[in-house]
């Protein structure tokens, strides 16, 4: 995927704001009517961007409606459970529940840094890289992410039940909609639930968010003054609806649907679409490969998404390590911002590929790729998770959750694990009909 040189917009404008600001000390007359024009053209051109026609037929293979991307899908598998297996399912949502906050609050001490700062911070506090357990040491330990959790507590020595991250919020959420909604909850259901308990959000998330605020309709939400739509943020709110239909895959990417449309389009839904299908393919599967190709099996089959993902699927026998998966989307996606659906999507399919059923290192090589890697490892550790189930995930990544985890969402800032599993129990055995 190839994109158009870009001037250097930001740079640009940076320098005219310091030089409007150096000329006015030194008494320059006529500074107004320069930046008036200069806000103008840039105005025209953002609106001259927006106009511009899509390519039709690339539409026709990446519609947004559930209807079309289920024309459009290959043949699948689509249930993989005839009935709901309590047991089976209890074991699996367990490990699929705590592989993903660990992955995600592995990833979140580093989340966004350069392979070398990650490489060097390691060296500077004493610890491996891969990391193989959670990081002896953090930046600025009394920072506080999103408000809550200080930066220390995602350090080992630290910790003390599940540090807050969106990641995990979104999960959460995905429960508390089905709780509130029921299985045939709908977009609108959703736009409810994000007014009722997100207080905030991020990119594409913060635009429908606002947009609702504004009483746009919840299928306008995620349309409207949005140029965020195929980004991540849809994808790391996938992990929910594999929960709530395990081993349903169909079940669990229209669940995704309905929740992706009220913030995403085109690949930011089939994003949350694959994954969610993914996850829930890995409550009947033993490897985790296998329940990436099932994942594939419910979005359209020439979307870019999907064309990434079987091109992952090609490359990963010669992907061995972090650097050489980096290096592989750094340039296969060269241009790409660093929190996209899709180069995302194939670093995780890497780390699943790498680390196999060794959850350590499936977490471990994840993160250690950069970009988006607390998504991404959060993710990869939900599908390892649920494969090799709370006994496949060493004694370690878990200890200190002390069956906690905290929270930004309103009117629920603590949850209790044990307690979270049997809602999950509950409402999956409600999509079920038992």
């Amino acid at each position: 995927m190839g994109y158009p040189k870009l001037p250097n917009l930001s740079g640009l404008g940076g320098q005219i704001h310091l030089y409007s600001q150096l000329k006015h000390e030194y008494g320059a007359k006529g500074i107004a009517p320069i930046l008036r024009n200069a806000e103008r053209a840039l105005k025209e051109a953002l609106s001259a961007l927006k106009r511009l026609p899509n390519d039709k037929s690339l539409r026709r293979q990446e519609p947004d409606s559930l209807e079309a991307i289920r024309r459009l899908r290959p043949n699948g598998p689509r249930r993989m459970w005839q009935h709901f297996d309590a047991k089976e399912y209890a074991r699996r949502v367990e490990g699929a529940l705590l592989g993903r906050m660990a992955g995600c609050t592995l990833g979140a001490a580093v989340e966004g840094w350069a392979i070398q700062g990650m490489k060097d911070w390691a060296k500077q506090v004493g610890d491996p890289f891969p990391p193989v357990h959670y990081w002896s040491g953090v930046p600025n330990p009394y920072h506080k992410r999103y408000g809550v959790s200080p930066c220390s507590a995602y350090t080992r020595g630290g910790m003390d039940g599940v540090p807050v991250d969106d990641d995990i919020a979104y999960t959460l959420l995905g429960l508390l909609i089905l709780e509130d909604f029921g299985p045939d909850f709908t977009i609108e259901d959703v736009g409810k639930a994000w007014l009722k308990y997100l207080p905030y959000a991020c990119t594409a998330e913060d635009i429908a968010l606002k947009n609702l605020k504004k009483k746009v309709p919840a299928r306008k939400a995620g349309e409207k003054d949005n140029p965020f739509c195929q980004w991540i943020g849809a994808d790391i709110r996938s992990d929910p609806w594999g929960y709530l239909a395990p081993a349903w895959p169909e079940r669990a990417a229209e669940f995704a649907w309905r929740d992706a449309y009220i913030s995403h389009r085109r690949n930011g839904i089939y994003g949350e679409m694959f994954f969610s299908a993914a996850i829930s393919a890995a409550f009947a599967v033993s490897d985790p490969m296998e329940a990436i190709e099932i994942g594939l099996t419910e979005i359209p089959r020439n979307c870019a998404t999907a064309k990434a993902v079987r091109w992952a699927l090609r490359q990963a026998p010669r992907i061995r390590d972090y650097q050489a998966a980096r290096n592989a989307v750094d340039e296969h996606f060269a241009g790409m911002h660093h929190v996209h659906t899709i180069n995302n999507a194939c670093l995780t399919i890497w780390g699943l590929s790498i680390g196999g059923r060794d959850f350590t290192k499936v977490i471990s090589q994840t993160v250690a790729m950069g970009l988006d890697n607390d998504c991404t490892a959060a993710t990869a550790g939900s599908i390892a998770g649920a494969i090799v189930g709370p006994e496949g995930i060493p004694r370690h990544w878990t200890s200190r959750f002390h069956n906690k985890v905290h929270s930004y969402l309103i009117g629920h800032k603590l949850f209790r694990i044990d307690n979270l599993l049997k809602r999950f129990v509950r409402q999956a055995r409600r999509v079920y009909g038992e």
